[in-house]
């Protein structure tokens, strides 16, 4: 059994995140991926760092499985192998700077005009329009324009998530819409141009929040926890640990309260009858779980919880994680390729039952240049599209 995306050529003009973690996903599903590089500098994620050998954290885990081209696309010798690579595509996939694409000849709206099969996707910061299309954008920008960063943290004390959740998020967007567009294809024969907008991604992954503020209510950011469920955070346990868990509806809570707590009193209490009433008492309620999580120890809480159907978790960090056995018991890691020899890498999150795992490699800058120049000069019709 094939690869769902095997005969799929993706060409991709990107750097950073975005655009980078959608095409290794494509990449992941089998779809050849041409990275084209700035000759001589590259994807400026190859430099965040050297901490991975001295390759970067970033560009390791976004890059493996694609082939890496350095190519001046303002050339006209470069231009013409880029368009050959065009010609012969299914996807072009681009994150520069707003306008870029078409200041370089190619804007999308003409490309699936002289490639009808072809599907451009063209991710910006803002979109095309309004007093914002001009302005570069990256996370947290994005995240801050978009007040993702407004309700985490404290009140007056806002703060990036540690991911760069607009970047993402827009990765899987963009992810998506190409499969959409390839079985779109499929049925009427034609591409399409795919703009997506990091502004509108964080928009609506703002969505309940946005929702609660267009209908009269206030968000108040609470740190480790949930500005519309109480009781619902971290405790410290008496091991030094800490423990998040918490309630998600009236029925939960009355199972923490008797189950777990001990407390039927609680359960009872009409003042926290409801989770709308639990949010406003929300100090009082911490302060009494707070209270017993410090009597007991982690693994002790985690069992009574789990016995209570009450969902838990240890707060870990990110050596925890690294080291976490559910990742290894289940086979979540594996080794893909790259300069400086064989690195560990996580298996994409959703594969198919009986899909192949292709594990790739990271491209050194330029690594595939020379043979994809001459892929393209043996190719009939100097690089026609093909049928």
């Amino acid at each position: 059994m094939g690869a769902p995306l095997d005969g799929i050529t993706v060409v991709a003009l990107e750097q950073a995140i975005a655009a980078p973690l959608c095409t290794r996903h494509l990449a992941d599903l089998g779809a050849r991926v041409i990275k084209i590089e700035n000759p001589g500098v590259g994807d400026a994620a190859r430099h965040y760092d050297g901490v991975v050998r001295g390759m970067s954290a970033h560009f390791t885990w976004l890059n493996h499985g694609k082939e890496s081209a350095e190519l001046d696309v303002r050339d006209d010798v470069d231009g013409a192998v880029f368009e050959a690579l065009l010609g012969r595509a299914d996807v072009l996939v681009s994150n520069l700077a707003p306008g870029a694409l078409g200041r370089l000849g190619f804007a999308p709206d003409d490309l699936v005009e002289r490639f009808p099969r072809l599907v451009v996707v063209d991710i910006s910061g803002y979109g095309t329009g309004g007093p914002l299309d001009h302005k570069r954008a990256y996370d947290l920008l994005i995240q801050s324009e978009g007040g993702a960063c407004a309700i985490t943290g404290l009140p007056g004390q806002p703060v990036k998530p540690g991911v760069p959740v607009a970047d993402i998020g827009t990765a899987l967007y963009a992810y998506s819409a190409v499969l959409g567009a390839l079985y779109d294809r499929e049925r009427t024969g034609r591409g399409t141009v795919v703009r997506v907008a990091m502004l509108d991604v964080l928009a609506e992954m703002m969505g309940f929040a946005l929702n609660t503020v267009v209908h009269g209510g206030e968000l108040v950011p609470v740190g480790l926890g949930s500005p519309t469920v109480a009781p619902y955070g971290a405790y410290p346990t008496r091991d030094g640990a800490t423990v998040v868990l918490g309630t998600t509806n009236d029925r939960e809570w009355r199972r923490l309260t008797e189950d777990l707590l001990g407390r039927p009193d609680l359960a009872t209490d009409p003042r926290f009858a409801r989770n709308e009433d639990r949010v406003g008492l929300r100090d009082e309620l911490d302060a009494i779980v707070r209270e017993w999580c410090s009597r007991h120890d982690i693994d002790d809480v985690q069992r009574r919880a789990d016995d209570a159907g009450i969902g838990n978790a240890r707060l870990n960090d990110v050596h925890d994680l690294a080291a976490h056995p559910q990742l290894a018991e289940r086979g979540r890691w594996r080794e893909v390729g790259s300069p400086v020899g064989p690195l560990p890498a996580l298996v994409p999150p959703a594969m198919g039952a009986g899909w192949p795992r292709r594990d790739g490699r990271v491209p050194a800058l330029g690594e595939h240049t020379e043979a994809i120049r001459e892929e393209v000069r043996q190719a009939p019709g100097g690089g026609a599209r093909r049928p």
